[in-house]
């Protein structure tokens, strides 16, 4: 089976199945089209499928001129999971939230493979790229695949291998990023190895799914525990009048032994706000206390409210109140040139401000309209930046530092600037920064 299942890679001759058409799975789609090879999408949402059949896409940094071409080579989306059946790769590309407790949510990832169980078949390899604790691929979905008659390792090949996925950012691509790699069995590796050198230039194989999936959580907890550090740092410096971004900025010239990371109002997107509690959450089954990664994410969730606290210190100092305060928001995406709206600190400080009182409108050209979210609900849409749009709001809270902004006329028409990303380095009157 296995050396079958890999000559029908080596060959072109696979079909590849992308379940989760999303921030992962649809530019993983992409990349598998362009390479050559047949694409089943399979996702729940209709008007999704609806959309990537119509050749559109729903995703800013994805074209609509990709989708399309894609399409007339062969891709094709749809909702229904017996499809299967016809693919020879099933890589999984579903969320994994937290829940309201900050537990791991894995419904989606065990849900999905419940729903793809009875249309396996022998000859396929599977591949989970959600992130996860380690443990999930062997515990949730080995069981499920054997519970069915397969044996794995010789009727089907089960292997994780995290996402990597940076939108926005144009010096890598989902070709160009390496690849990381571990298999259930090592049958299992050498028919994901087949698989994803066929699209990514570079794959790391490690000895276990385990290892790949606690390799993914060491990525993000890296990038969590130095935004926590940096943050705290920036408390420190805001109680000494310092300026934390000329620190970092003279920091970064020391050419070894320094990585410059960046203070913000919180941390957002689909990894680093959610997977050091899926470690954390999975040490205690093992009685390790992961402490310093819990410190770190006590002081990263904290952000919000301490720029809540500077907005109402620097409306104070100019004999204003928060309640009744006209507030726009400049940036509501994640991170800069995005339209990605997961776990976006600038939407729990919309809230914050709006229970507090403030009448709260937002600005971004990512997002002209503000989406369906499961948690938050606004219903505004993206104000246009004038001098006269701008001088009508008692504050800007600047959240995400779009490039698109207009710092300069910003500066000169806003009242009162909070700059949480700090985009103004020259001191100014009318400019906070939190």
């Amino acid at each position: 089976m296995k050396n079958i299942l890999i000559d029908k890679l080596n060959r072109q001759q696979a079909m590849i199945g992308i379940i989760g058409l999303g921030y992962v799975g649809l530019p993983l789609m992409l990349r598998f089209n362009a390479a050559g090879f047949r694409v089943l999408g399979i996702d729940i949402d209709f008007a999704k499928v609806e959309k990537l059949n119509a050749g559109e896409s729903y995703i800013e940094h994805i074209s609509p001129e990709k989708i399309a071409a894609a399409c007339r080579s062969g891709f094709e989306a749809t909702t229904d999971f017996s499809r299967a059946q016809e693919a020879d790769a099933l890589i999984l590309c579903v969320p994994t939230p937290l829940t309201k407790h900050r537990e791991p949510d894995i419904s989606f990832v065990i849900g999905t493979m419940d729903l793809l169980v009875p249309h396996l078949r022998q000859g396929q390899v599977i591949a989970l790229e959600s992130t996860t604790y380690p443990g999930t691929t062997e515990e949730e979905l080995l069981p499920r695949i054997e519970a069915a008659g397969f044996k794995v390792g010789q009727d089907i090949f089960l292997v994780y291998s995290p996402e990597r996925e940076d939108p926005g950012n144009s010096n890598f691509n989902t070709r160009t990023i390496p690849k990381v790699i571990g298999g259930q069995t090592t049958a299992c590796l050498q028919a994901g190895i087949a698989l994803y050198t066929q699209a990514i230039d570079k794959v790391v194989p490690v000895t276990s799914t385990k290892a790949a999936e606690m390799c993914k959580l060491l990525e993000n907890i890296h990038r969590a525990v130095n935004i926590g550090l940096v943050n705290e740092m920036k408390i420190v410096c805001d109680r000494m009048g310092i300026d934390i971004h000329e620190v970092i900025r003279a920091a970064a010239t020391k050419p070894f032994g320094f990585v410059a990371y960046y203070p913000g109002p919180g941390l957002g997107g689909h990894c680093i706000p959610i997977d050091p509690f899926y470690l954390t959450w999975k040490a205690r089954e093992y009685g390790v206390a992961t402490r310093f990664i819990e410190l770190a994410g006590e002081v990263n969730t904290g952000m919000p409210l301490w720029v809540v606290s500077k907005i109402i210190d620097a409306l104070n100092d100019r004999g204003r109140a928060l309640k009744g305060c006209r507030i726009l928001v400049l940036g509501i995406a994640y991170k800069k040139n995005v339209d990605d709206m997961r776990e976006s600190p600038a939407v729990e400080l919309m809230e914050i401000l709006r229970e507090k009182g403030a009448e709260i409108n937002y600005s971004d050209p990512h997002v002209p309209v503000f989406p369906k979210m499961r948690e938050h609900r606004f219903e505004l849409a993206s104000v246009a930046l004038t001098p006269e749009s701008i001088e009508r709001y008692d504050l800007i809270l600047l959240a995400t530092d779009h490039s698109a902004f207009d710092y300069s006329m910003l500066k000169e028409h806003a009242r009162l600037i909070v700059d949480t990303r700090g985009v103004y380095q020259e001191p100014a009157g009318n400019i906070i920064k939190a």
